[in-house]
């Protein structure tokens, strides 16, 4: 029987089909995009939000490298944030231009040397994990060359994961089928647990998560694992289309924000489904993060497509916040949101985020 969380405020709204895409994304989801092509700099005493959690614009583009303004007009990824004890740094790639890390603080950045295939391809989203032994890397799922990259912290490459192949047995047919078929991987998200990596496959048909397994520490050397699970679908534990895939911090549980049915599916590292987080219908969430109790929730689309795509904050599974950042704030270019991550530092919280079609980067600043 479905388990589903229903302590998100209930909100009734008149939608249309869905949003528009690049070639990776699902043909479904095209209807009533909007493009946005301009750059401003937003009024930075505008606030957005309820109660105690209202933010303001803290940083825009300009606060980071001329490369990284530069090329950030074409992002199409996400972040992710060591939370290792005494870390606190925030990592995201651009194509041209690599790895970028911005610092615990968020007060400065800097450009990571990057290795030539992962500099070239478009990194959507990035996890940082760390190994039984105590190595961290950072994980780069490729949607546009069908590779899983991972580099040390300091971007040396250390393991490429290429595409399953006609050879690659899961223990789904439907997902040998798929390969043998000479189907496209085109990996959206990744995450790891316990020696497994999990990638998300939503901008294909397939749409299933799959396992590959840490085979060797040193070198790091991984292969694909029989774990398939998921697949496209509206039934619980399946994706409308499977994008961004995490572990909250101190858990084993994997989230997958399934974008075109507004949900968050969980599930258990085995592939066991446990249960549907549902968002307000007519959003499309992209990714979702944690920290400090919190949860920051990236979407595409909010049910008013007019407004530019809202930031959900959840305490728990509730919804107590929601951030407008085109309409309230002043960001025009961020009508279509990606990817963000929220932060915690000296009491207070942070988000930074990032749109899509055109890429933008903005850092938001709670109101105290």
């Amino acid at each position: 029987m479905r388990q589903v969380f229903y302590s998100i405020v209930a909100v009734t709204f008149i939608i249309g089909y869905a949003y528009a895409h690049v070639t990776e994304h699902p043909s479904a989801e095209m209807e009533g995009f909007q493009f946005v092509a301009h750059h401003e700099i937003p009024d930075t005493k505008l606030t957005s939000g309820q109660g105690a959690l209202k933010f303001k614009v803290l940083y825009t583009r300009d606060h980071f490298p001329a490369e990284v303004v530069a090329a950030i007009d074409k992002a199409h990824g996400g972040f992710d944030v060591d939370r290792r004890e005494g870390k606190g740094e925030t990592y995201f790639a651009l194509p041209g231009v690599g790895i970028i890390q911005i610092s615990a603080d968020l007060k400065t950045t800097r450009l990571i040397e990057t290795p030539a295939a992962l500099k070239k391809a478009n990194a959507h989203y990035v996890t940082v994990w760390t190994t039984s032994g105590g190595t961290p890397y950072l994980s780069f799922p490729a949607n546009d060359v069908g590779k899983i990259f991972t580099t040390t912290m300091d971007g040396k490459l250390v393991h490429t994961l290429e595409s399953p192949d006609a050879m690659t047995d899961f223990k789904h047919q439907a997902v040998n089928t798929y390969f043998s078929e000479g189907g496209k991987f085109v990996p959206t998200g990744v995450t790891h647990v316990d020696g497994m990596l999990y990638v998300t496959t939503g901008y294909s048909d397939l749409d299933y998560i799959l396992g590959a397994k840490l085979t060797s520490l040193d070198p790091l050397k991984a292969s694909w694992y029989p774990l398939a699970f998921g697949g496209k679908g509206d039934e619980p534990g399946q994706f409308g289309t499977g994008h961004h895939i995490t572990v909250p911090y101190g858990t084993n549980r994997l989230d997958a924000s399934d974008r075109a049915n507004a949900e968050i599916e969980r599930y258990s590292p085995d592939g066991t489904y446990l249960e549907t987080l549902p968002l307000i219908k007519g959003s499309f969430p992209c990714s979702i993060d944690y920290e400090a109790g919190y949860a920051v929730v990236a979407c595409l689309f909010g049910p008013n497509k007019e407004k530019g795509a809202p930031l959900y904050i959840l305490e728990g599974n509730n919804l107590v916040s929601t951030i407008m950042l085109k309409e309230e704030l002043g960001v025009e270019t961020f009508q279509h949101l990606h990817g963000a991550v929220i932060r915690k530092i000296d009491g207070k919280l942070y988000i930074i985020a990032q749109s899509w079609n055109p890429g933008d980067i903005v850092i938001l600043e709670q109101v105290m």
